[in-house]
């Protein structure tokens, strides 16, 4: 995998390939934010050489994350933060097709990830506790599962279990003592009379972009992690950037954004999308 020149930051930019490669010449401690939402394992083929998702094992998914995340806390200042959205998927008993989702099309699965070792058809594979538990193992500091709760969740046909209406949203530190901004993400209060300390349950309804075919994060999920987390003028990074979400409400609240994208299609929508806000801040460069 090429390794890009030495790069500085002067502003809002988006690139073009492969993760590890543009973290890796991006400047250490550069970016005060990461929020984030990785490709989620064995559950949809992008078509994308080098795509993080369809890796064999769950082992080698993990590990390939926790090496991309490696560089995500190199290029964070020591005060930085993370903000991880995973998902879960079940076992499939090595059943190798899915069928689509007609009902909606952006959460449609076309693949489905071998049975790990050790579990069961059926079983829930726990990947994202997998996941943060493989960083705390690397050094970071893991401060809060945050569940985001789904309130407009779209209904799933099993009739043996409930029906999943969340996911994880994990708060991880480089350094045990880091910036977070209280009083920026307090929330009303029972009655909605007042402010209270934010809680660890979000509800947050998803929210389709138009023209993504896959699923993309709803602005108010991120906001509270940009808000808490960086100050104006911070850099906000996304090393899978997708529609560029975290890129758009970067913008809007006064931070500069790093998003690194390796589809081409993204990438393009995700440059439109943010050039008519800004233009002048946005530099798009692609690196095969």
């Amino acid at each position: 995998m090429e390794v890009m020149p030495p790069l500085r930051l002067a502003g809002s930019t988006l690139f073009e390939g492969h993760a590890l490669s543009v973290l890796q010449s991006l400047p250490s401690e550069s970016v005060r934010c990461v929020v984030t939402s990785p490709p989620y394992w064995g559950l949809r083929d992008y078509g994308i050489e080098g795509q993080i998702g369809l890796e064999p094992t769950l082992p080698q998914f993990l590990n390939r994350l926790t090496r991309i995340f490696s560089e995500v806390k190199r290029v964070l200042t020591v005060d930085g933060t993370l903000w991880l959205n995973i998902g879960d998927s079940y076992t499939s008993g090595n059943r190798g097709y899915r069928a689509t989702d007609k009902k909606n099309p952006a959460r449609a699965m076309g693949t489905r990830p071998p049975t790990p070792d050790g579990l069961k058809p059926k079983d829930l594979i726990g990947v994202p506790w997998r996941l943060a538990f493989a960083l705390q193992d690397d050094g970071w500091f893991l401060r809060s599962d945050v569940v985001w709760n789904k309130p407009n969740a779209m209904p799933e046909s099993v009739k043996d279990r409930p029906i999943r209406s969340h996911e994880y949203l994990f708060m991880l530190t480089k350094s045990e003592r880091y910036y977070y901004d209280h009083d920026a993400v307090k929330e009303p209060a029972d009655g909605g009379v007042g402010k209270r300390s934010r809680r660890s349950v979000w509800n947050v309804n998803t929210k389709a972009f138009s023209g993504a075919h896959f699923a993309t994060f709803p602005p108010e999920l991120i906001r509270p992690c940009v808000l808490a987390s960086s100050e104006p003028g911070d850099f906000v990074l996304d090393p899978f950037f997708g529609s560029g979400t975290v890129g758009l409400v970067s913008q809007q609240e006064n931070r500069q954004y790093v998003g690194i994208e390796l589809n081409p299609d993204y990438v393009q929508m995700a440059a439109s999308r943010l050039q008519g806000l800004r233009s002048n801040v946005l530099r798009l460069a692609v690196y095969g």
